[in-house]
């Protein structure tokens, strides 16, 4: 199935369904080991790996490695790849595309889980864009010209915030499901382009506040 694309001069542009991992509490616990989530990052990004190579790209020991990716098979968060390699070296791939939590009517452990993920997923994001800007000046000015790092600061009710923030996800899915899987053949002049969303009652920049955005 497809859908009009109005900014494609070739038509209707192909939609693919994206699959996501929806944790339980246990799963968001196991999730929230710093090393397990850039584990999962690399197999969704970058396709599937060894628990060799995976040790060597992030500076860990292959044990430490091969423990947390039974953790993450344990929890349905990646399977092993049987289709490569052989039997003296087991490679794995991620089962989905994307991790899919709300944690807005979550409490107790839930709740500690989940934030303590979302954490984990801000930090990941922190080093990703100290990374881009490291890389900005080396960019080709097209790519820079699509980079952007902003804020938007508005006063609103909860009711239109989340309108607000609905009509920009759904945006952004639309986009990912007009583009190929992360691991696929990338075309001539395309490359991986991440966009982080973060969206919150304003805090506030000094200790004056108590969190629920009241003085």
């Amino acid at each position: 199935m497809t859908e009009e694309d109005p900014t494609s001069p070739d038509g209707p542009a192909p939609t693919r369904e994206i699959a996501s991992a929806v944790p339980d509490t246990t799963a968001l616990k196991a999730l929230a080991h710093p090393d397990r989530l850039r584990m999962l990052g690399l197999l969704r990004f970058d396709g599937p790996d060894t628990a060799t190579g995976l040790a060597k790209r992030l500076g860990l020991n292959s044990g430490a490695t091969s423990y947390h990716l039974r953790q993450l098979a344990n929890y349905g968060f990646i399977e092993p790849a049987t289709d490569l390699g052989n039997k003296r070296e087991r490679w794995w791939r991620a089962r989905h595309e994307t991790t899919h939590l709300d944690p807005a009517e979550l409490s107790g452990d839930a709740m500690e889980a989940g934030l303590a993920m979302i954490q984990g997923v801000l930090s990941q994001h922190a080093v990703l864009m100290q990374r881009a800007l490291q890389q900005f000046p080396r960019q080709p000015l097209e790519w820079r010209e699509a980079s952007n790092a902003s804020d938007y600061t508005f006063t609103m009710t909860a009711e239109d915030a989340k309108a607000l923030k609905e009509k920009l996800t759904a945006l952004l899915w639309e986009q990912m499901r007009r583009s190929p899987p992360p691991e696929a053949p990338r075309a001539p002049g395309t490359k991986q382009f991440m966009v982080m969303l973060h969206s919150f009652p304003f805090p506030g920049f000094g200790d004056t506040r108590d969190g629920t955005g009241e003085a």
